[in-house]
């Protein structure tokens, strides 16, 4: 059998076996990391997730970026350490954003983008999966397996850049499909803008119930969105950090979209409540900081392998 086919089954049994092992270990640990009812459901998700991934592979095997040796093994575990961590450190309710679910500011989103397009789609897959996973284990707030596979898949999109040849022109085609899925959904928002977001009511831990967003959070993927071109002009000679800022904004969108949309029928929501309370809310902040964050992770990393040389 093809080494580079095994790696990647591999790679994606890994993420579902750490999913099983967290599950399983932090349900005995917290009682409310148990899953409820929904379960299997959350899992046939995490599964359509995984399988998503591996079709991608089929369509795209020839290129080296699936490659999986010991140095992405390595660059896996770190990555979904750090995103565990940080994901940890930003997800209390100080930093909740008014939606349907558990969404928060989380800058940390910036290393599954990051490695994934440092290191290939396989390691952004399981960087932003796993680490996500742990992170919200550690939180203790609940899993939700279906929203750490849509973090993976932001990791797995980054990690696509260059399939291209000519990267300036999957730039470019990367802006035209993030631009117009940032339109439809900002048109989706106008049209639903009274819709109550937050369903949660809890004032001990500043939770204040059925506030709807603001026209700021509400234009927030657009604000992303011209950010990212900001910097894709800014940096134009700089064809790493331009590719790495436009293919994590597609990752974004397409993962957080995944798992927002799952919610239509893990939680019953409508498709124009998960857009609004869900996607907006998570996916807008994460393309600001994607526009701000990513750049100076690719930077860092550049100047790291000139000193050193590799």
């Amino acid at each position: 059998m093809d080494r580079k086919l095994v790696s990647v089954i591999v790679s994606l049994v890994a993420v579902l076996a750490f999913f099983l092992l967290i599950v399983w270990i932090g349900g005995l640990i917290n009682p409310s990391l148990q899953l409820d009812e929904t379960g299997v459901l959350r899992f046939a998700f995490v599964g359509l997730g995984l399988l998503i991934v591996f079709v991608v592979y089929l369509l795209t095997r020839q290129s080296k970026i699936w490659e999986v040796g010991t140095r992405e093994v390595v660059y896996m575990a770190i990555g979904a350490a750090l995103y565990a961590v940080l994901s940890f450190l930003f997800n209390g309710t100080v930093f909740a954003v008014p939606s349907v679910s558990q969404v928060a500011l989380r800058p940390a989103v910036a290393i599954p983008m990051f490695f994934g397009y440092a290191f290939g789609p396989a390691v952004g897959l399981f960087t932003g999966a796993v680490g996500n996973m742990f992170g919200d284990a550690l939180t203790g707030f609940g899993l939700s397996p279906q929203w750490s596979v849509g973090n993976g898949l932001i990791g797995m999109v980054a990690g696509l850049a260059l399939l291209f040849k000519e990267q300036k022109k999957g730039i470019n085609t990367v802006l035209w499909i993030s631009l117009a899925l940032a339109l439809i959904v900002t048109a989706i928002f106008f049209l639903n803008r009274t819709a109550p977001n937050m369903m949660f009511f809890d004032p001990e831990n500043n939770i204040f119930g059925d506030a709807t967003i603001s026209i700021f959070a509400g234009l927030s993927i657009v604000i992303g969105f011209l950010l990212v071109l900001l910097v894709r002009f800014v940096f134009g000679k700089n064809i790493d950090v331009a590719s790495a800022v436009t293919w994590s904004l597609l990752g974004n969108f397409i993962g957080i979209g995944f798992a927002a949309l799952s919610d239509i029928w893990i939680n019953g929501y409508p498709p124009a409540v998960a857009i609004v309370g869900e996607f907006i809310p998570a996916a807008g902040p994460n393309a600001i900081f994607a526009a701000i964050l990513v750049p100076l992770l690719v930077g860092a990393y550049a100047s790291v392998q000139r000193q050193t040389g590799r």
